[in-house]
């Protein structure tokens, strides 16, 4: 049997206290994992004002989850969506070949600028000191 790339977008009800949004989310992770599924990506996204109410709610916090897994697992995790009250709504979509190869090319862009971000940072620490010897006055005695 053929595994495909899944997303999984899941909203949850963001009245919720952080440690109770923390408990859904390694829920979901382990409901993922046990159903022959292997997790790529886990993105939270946060709390974000919903574009209408939804089971009178106005703000989710969204949580987009990427795996790799059988298609007979797509029910079964959808039926835990499903039964989970705190979840408000959900989409899983098959990600097609020109999708993963976006994805992936964002990752890159994305690591290639943290790089150069932690490079600029160390080259600016280490042009400080330099700059801190040369300005500080010597004291006569």
């Amino acid at each position: 049997m053929r595994n495909n790339h899944y997303e999984s977008a899941v909203i949850i009800n963001a009245s919720l206290e952080d440690q109770q949004i923390d408990a859904i989310v390694a829920k979901l992770k382990d409901a993922i994992v046990q159903n022959g599924c292997t997790l790529v990506n886990v993105d939270l996204w946060g709390r974000k004002r919903l574009a209408y109410t939804i089971k009178k709610c106005k703000v989710g916090y969204y949580v987009i989850f990427r795996f790799e897994g059988p298609v007979a697992a797509i029910a079964q995790i959808e039926r835990i969506y499903r039964l989970d009250e705190s979840i408000l709504r959900f989409l899983t979509i098959k990600l097609s070949k020109l999708a993963l190869e976006s994805i992936f090319d964002q990752e890159q862009k994305a690591a290639a600028a943290k790089l150069a971000e932690a490079e600029a940072e160390k080259a600016a620490e280490a042009a400080q000191p330099a700059a801190e010897t040369a300005s500080t006055p010597e004291v006569a005695n």
